[in-house]
């Protein structure tokens, strides 16, 4: 048995980065950003208004409430580069180009208009306060620079970053390959169709639609899903239909402790596969094994027991995912415990928990009621994990313990509201 820290760095010294594809834009969401990209533009594009109104040339000089001006043009959003010589107005439209020669933009409901011709169109206006030079106007490139950095590697993208890049005229984004992984459960108690009455002594998968869903949010292509007896025969033929699928990754859930039905560490080096561990100072989970398979695969052999299971693939999984997705090493969160907690030392525990803010607005965080690795519904109420020193025991209120997101994919955003 090891410590924590020792298993994860085994697991990242097995891990290298995946391989960068380009992707077209509308398929990016969810994906991670492979490189920097930068702005091929500026944006805006053109000095542009940021209001209806009269775009005027103030230079050096100033406008004062109660003067006049004749309107010697238009603009619209769309129309093309306009150029003025005049020392009038140009009426404008929101989003339209600033014709050269002005500088500044007087809202519409900043001038009283004194004459318009038979079609409504205003011929001189009246300004009804102080004009501020340059006043409403949009600069080219004011909210992203030409060859600026719009975006760095590792971003996550989502609709804001979408929003950003269509902006920028990226058509297709320098992506992360998703990692591909296949899940295999197994036990003859397994029932994986929900709807399916129970024989005495079944239970229902859940582990397997867990797992599946937990993957692709972190990041990966789930390629295969199949659930087995106890029987290392089986198990050696689902293994081979994970390989061909194409997974890099495999997991497997259940048959790793120490039972006569755990078989899976016996089966894995029949097949030539290295051990390269088995067993971890924590809880739950302390049955964990990592192996690297004949053929180059990395092989996680997760406890059968949901929260186990759960904490194996949060902590040793999503740490192998964030390598293939070319993501640095997740850090955690500092917080304060909310109340007093008693552990056994000579394990690191990962408890379900939720942050929140105190009554004097300090953010921490609480264990939740219900920390057997068999209970999942405090799983399903939690919002973090709380992670508790190997070698502490009395954990007094205040006392700051590492957290963590339910999800990698996540880690950011507790960090954003610590800072």
């Amino acid at each position: 048995m090891i410590p924590v820290a020792e298993a994860q760095e085994i697991v990242r010294a097995h891990c290298r980065r995946g391989s960068v594809e380009r992707v077209p834009l509308a398929r990016a969401i969810g994906r991670t950003l492979a490189v920097d990209v930068f702005s091929p533009v500026d944006l805006p594009p053109f000095d542009n208004s940021a209001m209806d109104g009269f775009a005027l040339r103030c230079g050096d000089g100033t406008f004062r409430a109660g003067d006049e001006l004749a309107v010697c043009g238009e603009q619209a959003a769309g129309d093309g580069a306009a150029r003025s010589d005049a020392e009038g107005a140009w009426e404008i439209m929101t989003g339209a180009s600033l014709p050269a020669g002005l500088d500044t933009i007087v809202p519409i409901e900043q001038v009283d208009l004194l004459e318009c011709d038979n079609q409504g169109r205003p011929r001189r206006i009246r300004l009804k306060e102080t004009v501020v030079a340059g006043a409403h106007v949009r600069r080219a490139g004011e909210d992203v620079a030409r060859s600026a950095l719009a975006l760095p590697a590792g971003t996550r993208i989502k609709a804001q970053h979408v929003l950003l890049l269509a902006g920028l005229g990226v058509a297709e984004v320098p992506l992360m390959q998703r990692p591909r992984v296949a899940v295999i459960a197994t036990g003859r108690e397994l029932v994986d169709d929900p709807g399916q009455p129970l024989l005495p002594g079944q239970i229902r998968n859940s582990n397997a639609p867990f797992l599946s869903a937990r993957l692709h949010a972190a990041g990966a292509d789930v390629v295969h899903v199949e659930t087995v007896s106890d029987d290392a025969d089986q198990f050696a033929r689902a293994l081979s239909r994970a390989i061909a699928a194409g997974a890099n990754t495999i997991l497997s859930t259940g048959a790793v402790s120490m039972g006569r039905y755990d078989f899976v560490p016996v089966a894995l080096r029949a097949l030539g596969a290295e051990i390269l561990f088995h067993k971890v100072r924590m809880r739950p989970g302390k049955p964990l094994l990592c192996a690297r398979l004949a053929q180059g695969q990395l092989y996680f052999g997760l406890p059968g027991n949901p929260v186990s299971s759960a904490v194996g693939l949060r902590f040793f999984v999503e740490a192998a995912l964030r390598i293939a997705l070319g993501l640095a090493p997740e850090r955690a969160w500092r917080l304060p415990l909310q109340h007093a907690v008693e552990k056994r030392s000579g394990f690191r525990f990962h408890q379900k928990a939720r942050w929140q803010l105190s009554a004097s607005g300090v953010l921490g965080v609480q264990l939740l009621e219900g920390q057997q690795s068999f209970k999942t519904q405090p799983l399903s109420e939690a919002d973090v994990w709380a992670v508790l020193a190997e070698d502490a025991e009395h954990l007094a209120v205040g006392t700051l313990v590492d957290v963590y997101a339910l999800g990698h994919e996540d880690s950011d955003l507790l960090g954003a509201a610590q800072g």
